[in-house]
């Protein structure tokens, strides 16, 4: 199995698993998907955050905002692998309960991944919705 088949592998089981479990109130599978290096950053499509305490303050949000996902499909349409460095492009359709209400969205989310101790750990994203 190659590198970008490893990789593909692990963004089709355990990061899929991770933001589904974050769509149901769940932050902890992600958080344990993020680095724990500097630098980390996320362009959110509801709020940025930049290095680890604002990136876990806006875990501990979206944790807190989401719950009952009755649908979560991430669409890759572009991903590579270069050494230790990798990234992702791709839609993220979602039906969700958002503070409540429910929701359903697109987002276009691009992330950067670096391996760390043989491990994949996510960097950066960058999500926006879609006609948004």
């Amino acid at each position: 199995m190659t590198d970008r088949d490893e990789f593909l592998a692990w963004v089709k089981t355990d990061l899929y698993e991770a933001e589904l479990a974050l769509h149901n109130g769940d932050s902890g599978p992600r958080r344990r998907l993020w680095s724990r290096s500097e630098p980390v950053s996320v362009l959110g499509a509801w709020r940025n955050a930049y290095g680890q305490r604002e990136l876990d303050e806006l875990f501990t949000s979206l944790e807190q905002s989401f719950s009952a996902c009755t649908a979560y499909a991430f669409e890759l349409q572009a991903y590579d692998v270069a050494g230790d460095m990798a990234y992702t492009a791709g839609l993220e359709h979602i039906s969700v309960s958002v503070d409540g209400g429910p929701r359903t969205f697109t987002l276009r989310a691009t992330q950067v991944y670096r391996r760390e101790h043989g491990d994949w750990k996510v960097a950066h994203r960058h999500g926006d919705t879609v006609g948004g």
